[in-house]
C-alpha cells in the first residue's frame, strides 16, 4: 500500500491555490474534522479541492483554534470518463439529501435539481437557495467520505423546457421510466463523452415530459421489475452504468 492508496485515507479539503508543498493551516472546519477524527500530530492525511487537485500532508500541531499542516507532495487527478450527470427530480424530506450522498458516492460529476411536473416539493425563492446550498454542502461531505478528488458540480433547479436542452447536448441521454421496453443493464454505454440520466419523482414523469425528452433525444430505460423509489433509483441506476461505462474499472 502506497501513501496515495485512497482505501483507507483521511480526506480534509483545502483550496486550490493552497495545495503546494509547504506549511498552510485548516480552515476551522477542517480543523473541527480533524480534531473529531483524532488525528495526531505526524499523521498523513489527504488534502483535496474538489477540483482534481490531491495533496500527501502531515498533521503538525494547532495553531489557535485551526490546525497546522505540511503539505509533503502535491498532483492533480484527470476527470474520469465519461462524465455522468444525473438529473434527479424534487422530492421530498431527507430522501434528496440521501438521494444526492449516495450519487456522490457513486461517483457521478454533475447533478441537477429538477422540478418535475408530480414533484410534491416546490424550490421558489430562498427556499430554492437554500436547497441548493444544503445539496452542495452534502456533496462536499460524502465526496469526502468517498475520497473523491473530483466533487460533483450541483447545478440551479431546472424546469421540464430548459432540462430539454441539457439533454439535447449529451452524447447520451437516458431517462428512467418503469415502463420503458429497453433495460438499462442490457444497454451498450460508451466509454467517452458525456452521459445525462433522468430519475422523476414519486408519481413517475408525466406523458408530457417523457413526450419532450424524447424529442430532445433521450432513451427511455428501466432497471427491471422492481420498482424503486424516486430516491434510491438514481443510485442503482448510477451503479449500472459506472459498471457498464467502465467507469469503475
Amino acid at each position: 500500500m502506497t501513501a496515495w492508496d485512497v482505501s483507507d485515507a483521511v480526506v480534509l479539503t483545502a483550496p486550490a491555490s493552497q495545495l503546494q508543498p509547504g506549511e498552510l493551516t485548516l480552515s476551522p472546519e477542517e480543523s473541527h474534522h480533524a480534531r473529531v477524527r483524532r488525528l495526531a500530530p505526524g499523521t498523513t492525511v489527504h488534502l483535496v479541492d474538489g477540483q482534481g487537485g490531491r495533496a500527501l500532508a502531515e498533521i503538525e500541531g494547532p495553531r489557535g483554534p485551526a490546525l497546522r499542516v505540511r503539505v509533503l507532495s502535491v498532483r492533480h487527478e484527470p476527470r474520469p470518463c465519461p462524465q455522468v450527470t444525473l438529473v434527479q427530480a424534487l422530492i421530498k424530506g431527507d430522501r434528496a439529501m440521501a438521494a444526492v450522498e449516495m450519487a456522490c458516492e457513486a461517483g457521478v460529476d454533475r447533478i441537477i435539481p429538477w422540478q418535475a411536473e408530480r414533484s410534491v416539493v416546490r424550490w421558489r425563492g430562498p427556499r430554492a437557495e437554500q436547497s441548493l446550498a444544503k445539496w452542495r454542502s452534502a456533496v462536499v461531505s460524502a465526496g469526502k467520505q468517498s475520497r473523491r478528488s473530483w466533487f460533483p458540480d450541483v447545478e440551479p433547479v431546472r424546469t421540464s423546457a430548459q432540462l430539454a436542452q441539457v439533454l439535447a447536448g449529451a452524447d447520451l441521454a437516458l431517462v428512467l421510466d418503469a415502463g420503458a421496453a429497453m433495460r438499462l443493464s442490457a444497454m451498450s454505454l460508451p466509454e467517452r463523452g458525456s452521459i445525462v440520466l433522468v430519475v422523476g419523482p414519486e408519481g413517475g414523469l408525466s406523458p408530457g415530459e417523457i413526450d419532450t425528452f424524447v424529442r430532445a433525444g433521450a432513451i427511455t430505460t428501466r432497471l427491471g421489475s422492481p420498482i424503486l423509489r424516486a430516491g434510491t433509483a438514481g443510485v442503482a441506476a448510477l451503479a449500472v452504468v459506472m459498471a457498464n461505462s467502465g467507469r469503475w474499472d
